[in-house]
């Protein structure tokens, strides 16, 4: 049995699968926002309850907020504050006296629908994360690439290209300037449309509905984020030239996404054509952590 756990901002799930992917066990809990030893306590927990449950744990993955540092093993980049500059894999271990495999919660989405989801069948996997941030992941023959750097896949942190003069300059909380993520995540567009409508209260699923209703403002503004998400997706796309592309995240649930997107790439790469599939997640949100149950389980 193979255990993962998905450690969230707001919750903390775990699952535990056999070898073939089938799930046996799962339960998920609130995070002890702001207290690193009540986190490592309630993850021990999970650990404990899930082996009484499903018997021996051969492996446990765990799927974080952030990474861990090269240099220094700390967690760094992570939105969960409290975890940033902890020993969490050496702590972890310690706990619960058997080593754990962490990796970014973007990493472990892919590696789920690289294993035994949409793209199960592909070679080179890229997993895109368009939620309240924007993320993503690669993985090559169901193994996870994450760099010397530990971050691949972070596309969310380069420069969006494509602003017109009379679009706003946006700020990202990584200190940059206009960072992709500050527009093509959830309030990322949740904010374009804001700018429209003159209503601050406006959220990304307004905008669906509205455009699915033939608004004729809110069919523009998801026009405009269909071409910078084309744009932003042609640099990635042009360096791997992935099999197969796989979107998460809660925007993941748009379907126009997956008819309309194609067109939009193709004017900006390097290619006449364009025939890389771009498919919904087919585990939903539980991608996350059923990919940290894979991770646990291909170290073991």
């Amino acid at each position: 049995m193979h255990l993962g756990i998905d450690l969230g901002g707001t919750k903390i799930e775990a699952i535990v699968i056999n070898t073939n992917g089938v799930e046996v066990f799962r339960k998920r809990i609130a995070s002890p926002r702001g207290c690193y030893a009540k986190t490592l306590d309630a993850l021990a927990g999970l650990f404990n309850i899930a082996q009484k449950s499903t018997g021996t744990i051969l492996s446990v993955g765990l799927g974080i907020p952030g990474s861990l540092s090269p240099q220094t093993g700390l967690v760094r980049n992570a939105n969960s504050t409290w975890l940033i500059g902890e020993a969490l894999q050496s702590d972890l271990s310690e706990k619960l006296g058997m080593s754990v495999v962490i990796a970014n919660d973007a990493d472990c989405f892919t590696l789920s629908e690289a294993c035994d989801g949409a793209a199960a069948t592909k070679t080179c996997v890229l997993g895109l994360i368009l939620g309240t941030g924007v993320g993503g992941g690669l993985c090559i023959g169901q193994q996870i690439i994450s760099g010397p750097n530990r971050i691949t896949g972070e596309w969310g942190h380069n420069p969006i290209t494509g602003l017109g003069p009379g679009e706003a300059s946006r700020n990202c909380y990584c200190g940059r300037e206009n960072c992709i993520e500050t527009f093509l995540s959830g309030p990322g567009l949740a904010r374009s449309y804001q700018e429209i409508t003159k209503d601050s209260t406006t959220k990304s699923e307004d905008l669906v509905r509205d455009m699915r209703n033939g608004h004729v403002q809110a069919i523009a503004c998801f026009n405009r984020y269909l071409d910078l998400l084309g744009r932003a997706l042609a640099t990635p796309i042009n360096i791997l030239d992935p099999d197969a592309i796989v979107i998460g995240g809660g925007l993941s649930n748009i379907d126009e996404l997956y008819s309309q997107l194609p067109n939009a790439v193709l004017p900006h790469i390097f290619s006449d054509t364009f025939e890389t599939p771009i498919l919904k997640a087919m585990h939903g949100d539980a991608s996350g952590v059923r990919g940290a149950a894979w991770l646990g389980m291909q170290a073991d």
